[in-house]
């Protein structure tokens, strides 16, 4: 009886067919504590959905001294057929490896670490204490790089996650802020240092989350840049309500005793993908995509006009772009310096033409559709309206201006400040109402 030669050649072109085809079918998301990625094998995990995946890459830098010097780093990218890729989160930014010798692998402590051609660790997720061995990193679907333990049942809980480690992106479900339990843990964007240098670069958006109020500060080094407006229970007031009516995006804001926090989700539409990227030339951008259309779109950016620079126009004075100069004094109030402000050098604000007289005497200038005075000098009362706010704030001396603090059904609490009023603007549409302290309460209350 003659023995049947199996057709190798017939299973060997199905399996090239099948790999050439469908090559997500034999990727993975997930790295065990027997395995590892190196810069030489040029394997990568591919999250869950074909969305992100993590690898090496490199980039390249001339020096007139040294010519070229390549610089290898581990990131999470969005996995597109575009040649231009874009990088959501960095590993090693501020250390990365000067040749194409990289490993990273989940040590015997179960820490991810990223070993050079000596194996020294550049990088490592420096976990202490007890740990649970083996240990599984994964790319989830939603980009978030995470290290947990091998038999965990609740698969929310994570020992390590690259989202409490922002770069220069804020990816759906990612969180900025702080945590106010536990180890404190800052939660911040930072621009890369060029746009092919991913190292730490000049700006920086940070959540203030100290005082009654929060908003968001973009920073240049150390000096304030550009600010969002406080979180009014709906978006944050600074940005324009136009350039945060986006249906496909749900804003989220935590505020309670574990952390403070700004957070969004875009909504069951899962061919939109959305980002916030703090770009290195120092503008917050929020950038949009589909698959269909793997082209970026630029949905907004900040700062946007020279009224958006922070205290562009001093103490109780706001901006107005339809206006010549830009700065205005508040009603009641004139230039601090005439002569500069003659000469459009309005840094120093206005004063009052007229003292307060602490009591009834006081009024208030109304003015509409503004960005919120900066609010490190405000505090807030949650359980009172209008009227009592307004009485509360004629009665204070130290008050120079209060505003409904919370927008979301139909506006309750009230905002008072007791320092001076910085950095506001007026809107075309949207912003709040502000009540401005004046000793004339006879003034036209409006704003032209």
């Amino acid at each position: 009886m003659k023995g049947v030669i199996p057709n190798y050649h017939h299973s060997y072109t199905f399996f090239f067919v099948i790999l050439v085809l469908f090559p997500h079918a034999f990727s993975t998301n997930t790295l065990s504590s027997n395995e590892a990625l190196t810069i030489s094998s040029n394997k990568t995990l591919v999250s869950p959905g074909d969305v992100f995946e993590l690898g090496f890459f490199k980039t390249t830098t001339r020096s007139s001294q040294d010519g070229s010097t390549d610089r290898w780093y581990l990131g999470i990218w969005y996995k597109t057929t575009s040649d231009h890729r874009t990088y959501v989160w960095i590993a090693n930014r501020d250390n990365p490896l000067h040749n194409s010798i990289g490993t990273l692998k989940i040590s015997h402590s179960s820490n991810l670490v990223l070993l050079d051609q000596s194996d020294t660790p550049v990088w490592s997720t420096n976990l202490t204490g007890v740990v649970k061995s083996p240990a599984t990193a994964e790319l989830l679907a939603n980009g978030n790089f995470v290290l947990r333990g091998s038999y965990t049942i609740d698969l929310t809980h994570f020992m390590w996650q690259s989202f409490d480690f922002p770069v220069d992106t804020l990816l759906p479900e990612m969180k900025l802020g702080r945590n106010l339990i536990g180890p404190e843990h800052e939660k911040i964007l930072t621009s890369w240092k060029s746009p092919t240098d991913p190292s730490s670069g000049d700006y920086s958006l940070i959540l203030e989350t100290e005082g009654f109020l929060h908003e968001f500060y973009l920073f240049k080094n150390e000096f304030k840049v550009y600010r969002t407006g406080p979180w009014n229970g709906v978006r944050f007031n600074g940005i324009p309500k136009k350039m945060q009516n986006w249906s496909y995006i749900v804003n989220n804001f935590i505020d309670n005793k574990e952390e403070v926090a700004y957070s969004f989700q875009v909504n069951n539409n899962h061919n939109i993908h959305s980002r916030f990227r703090m770009s290195s030339t120092g503008y917050l951008q929020v950038i949009t995509w589909t698959k269909t259309v793997p082209q970026r779109n630029m949905f907004w950016s900040f700062p946007e006009d020279a009224c958006d620079l922070y205290q562009v126009c001093g103490p109780y004075a706001y901006c107005d772009m339809h206006t010549t100069p830009m700065c205005n004094c508040i009603k009641g109030f004139v230039p601090k310096n005439a002569g500069r402000w003659d000469l459009r050098d309005m840094s120093g604000g206005c004063v009052r033409s007229s003292p307060l007289t602490c009591g009834e005497g006081d009024g208030f200038m109304v003015l509409g559709q503004m960005k919120m005075p900066e609010t490190s000098e405000a505090f807030v009362e949650e359980m009172i309206g209008l009227e009592e706010c307004s009485q509360k704030c004629v009665r204070d001396c130290n008050c120079t201006g209060f505003a409904i603090m919370d927008n979301m059904n139909g506006g309750s609490g009230c905002v008072m400040w007791t320092g001076e009023l910085v950095d506001m603007r007026k809107y075309d549409a949207g912003g709040q109402t502000v009540y401005v302290k004046v000793a004339e309460a006879s003034v036209v209350p409006s704003l032209a």
